[in-house]
């Protein structure tokens, strides 16, 4: 996305739209800075007068999938459109240096024993149907790994353990099957990387943990809790349902010590600030949920990778995202403008204390008192970009 403008481009609104329809529909959804250079490249700068009017359009297109209506209604309600075409700079060079690191040794680890050993371990379990996979999840949400008794002996040499609690799968020819996770056999070691795949360590304070979880709560309405989970799972994010008082909900391996709880929940939180569950209903976070998985595990665990290693931590990031560099590039979906931004907000969350979002109806009446108010808006877009970036934690309730 950064080609040179063509300047003799001409261009007009329903080109604009077919050039956002296509990205949309090339599983991309890409930060406003990104969108924009991506069309001046392709139009010139002419594109940047209809690019919202463009947008605008779209969401009433009903042909376009309801995540993708969904991505760009997150797009025009954010300021950040408005600082992208008034020329702010892009975030993304906050973190481009360590994003090139955490590539750099991700593709190292690929050759390594421990990688192969992985790879292999992982290799030797059958491809399931997906309606199994969910009857699965359904009777254990946090089950990573699941075989039958005797594949479990054959293919690893492990046993049940004695009172081991199965799970029910349908099978061709038999009403059902029986399987087990991992964590109810016993027998020869796990490859490392599973059993250390969240482990964070180095010069901790407990403070950082707590105040994130502070803040993610009263904040954003997001509820952490620490709980009993699959030993290869350290950690999931989902939707709060049935909970009146939060939008959002993360749970955390309770055996992980306190360093690696918080690896953990900035990876869960960079799932939900990044948009891949999809947005809310106050556009507290963008809607990003056409994004392949390769996407989202890459984005999340590069949030959490700039994190740790600004607050002195260092993980098993590199491992982790080597799985899914299979080429050793970052795929064009993922956006380093939305990582540096939720960097930048995690890194926020761990140092102070943030005051309580705005809902929806509440900050347009702000914008439209502020707009009436003669004076009271930024007069440049480096203004607004600067009041917006560095102040999130001024927003009143």
């Amino acid at each position: 996305m950064s080609q040179e403008p063509n300047p003799e481009a001409t261009v007009s609104e329903r080109q604009i739209e077919a050039a956002i329809h296509d990205i949309l529909f090339s599983n991309r959804h890409p930060s406003a800075w990104e969108l924009v250079e991506h069309l001046e490249a392709a139009f010139g700068w002419q594109s940047r007068w209809m690019i919202k009017d463009a947008a605008k359009a779209l969401t009433k297109d009903g042909s376009l999938p309801r995540s993708c209506r969904q991505y760009l209604d997150s797009l025009l309600e954010d300021d950040e459109l408005d600082q992208a075409l008034a020329g702010a700079e892009s975030p993304r060079k906050e973190v481009q240096s360590g994003i090139d690191s955490l590539v750099r040794q991700s593709v190292a680890y690929r050759t390594s024993g421990a990688f192969q050993e992985m790879i292999g371990f992982m290799g030797r379990f059958k491809d399931y149907a997906p309606y199994n996979n969910m009857l699965v999840r359904i009777q254990n949400p946090s089950c990573s790994f699941f075989a039958t008794e005797s594949d479990w002996f054959r293919r690893f040499e492990r046993r049940l353990k004695e009172d081991a609690r199965p799970m029910l799968i349908l099978a061709p020819m038999h009403p059902v099957l029986l399987v087990y996770e991992l964590d109810q056999t016993e027998g020869p070691d796990l490859p490392e990387e599973l059993s250390k795949f969240a482990t964070f360590a180095g010069d901790w304070k407990n403070e950082y943990l707590e105040k994130t979880i502070e803040n993610a709560s009263k904040r954003d309405r997001i509820r952490i809790d620490v709980k009993r989970l699959s030993s290869t799972n350290a950690g999931f994010a989902t939707i709060a349902r049935g909970d009146s008082e939060f939008k959002m909900r993360i749970a955390v391996h309770e055996e992980l010590d306190a360093a690696s709880r918080y690896g953990v929940v900035c990876h869960e939180l960079a799932h939900i600030y990044l948009g891949h569950l999809g947005c809310d209903e106050d556009y507290w976070w963008p809607s990003r949920t056409n994004l392949s998985h390769q996407t989202v595990e890459i984005e999340a665990e590069a949030v959490a990778f700039v994190v740790t290693a600004r607050l002195g931590l260092q993980g098993a990031s590199a491992q982790y995202v080597s799985r899914y560099l299979p080429n050793g590039s970052i795929p064009p979906s993922v956006s380093l403008d939305l990582i540096a931004k939720v960097a930048g907000r995690l890194e926020q969350m761990a140092r102070q204390d943030m005051a309580a979002r705005m809902e929806r109806g509440e900050r347009r009446g702000v914008r439209m008192n502020g707009a009436g108010a003669g004076g009271a808006l930024p007069s440049s877009a480096a203004e607004v970009f600067e009041q917006n970036w560095k102040g999130e934690s001024n927003e009143k309730s």
